[in-house]
């Protein structure tokens, strides 16, 4: 019998360097984004890219590793899970989100030089 998995796997740019958040546990949460980007021929067959973000989480050591050697601009693979939230605004309105947990990346390109 197969076993059904909820797996994901990107290859994109971040955004923005990294946030960190440390809880009062000790616990780390490192938090950024990605882009990814898709090229396709519109229907007067020329060619379009469509960018998407995903926002990607990560837990523990591996949160304070990624802090230190991930910034904006650098391209990596993430493998992870999706991960759905909902959550509740000041206004009493249902909010939902999806993000990816990520649980291993790898560093395609340097930290870029910042001037």
């Amino acid at each position: 019998m197969n076993v059904l998995r909820n797996k994901v796997s990107l290859i994109g740019r971040l955004g923005a360097a990294p946030e960190v958040v440390t809880f009062e546990s000790g616990r780390t949460l490192t938090r950024f984004s990605i882009a990814t980007n898709e090229s396709y021929k519109n229907k007067e067959g020329e060619w379009q890219e469509k960018t998407q973000w995903h926002n990607l989480t990560i837990w523990g050591k591996q949160a304070e590793s990624a802090a230190k050697v991930l910034d904006k601009g650098q391209e990596i693979i993430a493998e992870g899970k999706l991960v759905n939230s909902q959550y509740e605004t000041k206004e009493g309105e249902k909010r939902y989100s999806t993000s990816i947990e990520v649980n291993d990346f790898l560093i395609l390109s340097p930290k870029p030089e910042h001037a």
